[in-house]
């Protein structure tokens, strides 16, 4: 499975951040599949943000809940996320990544549960 991010780049403060994760060799309906979107900011730790399932269900970290939304185009095979409001300190490496489990509400901040992962993007928020 082969997972690739696409973003702007740099976003000022205020607007909408809006990534893609383009998803190969695996379709994003596979039963048990959960697709995250993680974030590292500079100096600390990665923070799962939320996913999106195989079934099309959608599970929010709490800290993100009213700031983002993930959406998913199965015809393109391809997962989105939208985070409005951005601030200079959600300057990140924003990364998609694959979970297959039964049990996705017991593992999905566990990093170490992403048996696949993209390559991140940058995202810098500043004026």
């Amino acid at each position: 499975v082969q997972l690739q991010e696409s973003g702007p780049g740099l976003v000022k403060p205020s607007q909408t951040l809006s990534l893609t994760c383009t998803v190969s060799c695996a379709s994003i309906t596979t039963l048990y599949y959960y697709w995250s979107w993680i974030r590292q900011p500079p100096g600390k730790e990665q923070e799962w943000m939320g996913a999106i399932a195989y079934s099309g269900n959608t599970h929010f970290n709490p800290s993100f809940v009213g700031r983002i939304s993930i959406s998913r185009d199965n015809a393109t095979n391809t997962v989105y996320l939208q985070m409005n409001n951005l601030k200079p300190e959600d300057t990140a490496i924003y990364s998609c990544a694959a979970a297959r489990t039964e049990f996705f509400n017991l593992v999905m901040r566990n990093m170490g549960a992403y048996n696949y992962w993209g390559r991140g993007t940058q995202v810098t928020v500043s004026s």
